[in-house]
């Protein structure tokens, strides 16, 4: 069993809601924007924890690709599948980074019955979750979305 089958990010409330929103209005195809080159090489799954003050694992969607590079062209190809409103917004979050790295998902899905950070942290055997992610295998990535 791969132990790289789902990959959990973490994000903040304000672009949950976004993306939400997105999915909710049709938008199949969205990006994860993260801070230079980090993210998933490869996964079948990527789930949603969404951090401080909700602390909960809210939602799944399909893995597409990791796509790292210059943070201007990334966003001329794929800017209108992020939460952003605009390029000052994208690069307001970017801050000075010129590299970045795209994560392209398709069909996000709010979890019926989000879980807790508790329960989280007990199915992963840890005390905290990586800034960065976590990879877990297809069982556990089952026992955390149903």
């Amino acid at each position: 069993m791969s132990k790289r089958h789902a990959y959990i990010l973490i994000t903040a409330e304000n672009w949950w809601n976004r993306r939400c929103i997105q999915s909710k209005a049709g938008k199949v195809f969205q990006v994860f924007v993260r801070h230079g080159y980090v993210g998933p090489l490869q996964a079948e799954l990527l789930l949603f924890y969404v951090k401080n003050p909700v602390r909960e694992l809210r939602g799944k969607a399909e893995f597409v690709e990791r796509i790292t590079g210059n943070a201007e062209e990334l966003w001329n190809k794929y800017g209108n599948e992020t939460v952003f409103e605009n390029y000052g917004e994208y690069k307001e979050f970017l801050g000075d980074q010129t590299k970045t790295t795209f994560i392209r998902f398709k069909n996000l899905q709010e979890l019926e019955k989000p879980k807790p950070l508790k329960f989280l942290l007990e199915k992963l055997g840890g005390s905290m979750l990586a800034r960065s992610g976590k990879y877990i295998n297809k069982e556990l990535a089952n026992t955390l979305t149903t």
